[in-house]
């Protein structure tokens, strides 16, 4: 984020699993914010992610040439910048954080802001696309990871539910 970085300023995301469905999940944890998601509620978040980076970096470009190359004032231009925003498809699907992207017309960066109850932040393009691939690699790892705890049950003539924990305790300590 282009704020300072402080575990309070930093959204984290990881794979588990539901503790009351076994099903797979991805914890949030932001501040006081601590959260069990879905994979694809966690999935739509970084597609949105994603989306925001595209957009506000799109919306700098345009602001960028009405200024430069036709010379339309700042209040005009953002009055376009308005009604393009308002023709852009709306995404599907229910995320886990608000969020839009920013086009600082008089600072030319390109933001996107990030929210979720009473935790905001605000990153820049590449920021939001590193943030939505780690939120990728969760959903994709707590699919992965309830496959494996359904596999090694089998194996439980071998293997005690206290050593499988285990195993996902080490895999969980290398995705940081």
């Amino acid at each position: 984020m282009t704020q300072p970085q402080t575990d309070e300023h930093v959204a984290y995301i990881r794979s588990t699993i539901d503790p009351d469905t076994r099903k797979a999940a991805c914890l949030l944890r932001w501040g006081p914010v601590e959260t069990l998601l879905t994979p694809e509620v966690t999935l739509n978040t970084a597609r949105d992610l994603m989306a925001a980076a595209a957009h506000a970096e799109a919306d700098i470009a345009f602001l960028a040439y009405c200024r430069e190359q036709i010379k339309v004032d700042l209040r005009t231009a953002g009055l376009m910048l308005r009604d393009i925003r308002a023709r852009r498809p709306a995404p599907s699907g229910k995320t886990a954080l608000r969020i839009q992207a920013v086009a600082g017309a008089r600072t030319g960066q390109a933001l996107v802001h990030i929210g979720r109850g009473s935790m905001k932040g605000e990153l820049a393009p590449d920021e939001a696309r590193e943030m939505a691939g780690h939120w990728t690699e969760a959903a994709m790892a707590a699919q992965i990871d309830v496959r494996l705890r359904y596999v090694l049950a089998d194996f439980s003539h071998v293997l005690t539910p206290g050593d499988i924990e285990q195993i996902f305790a080490k895999l969980q300590g290398l995705q940081r």
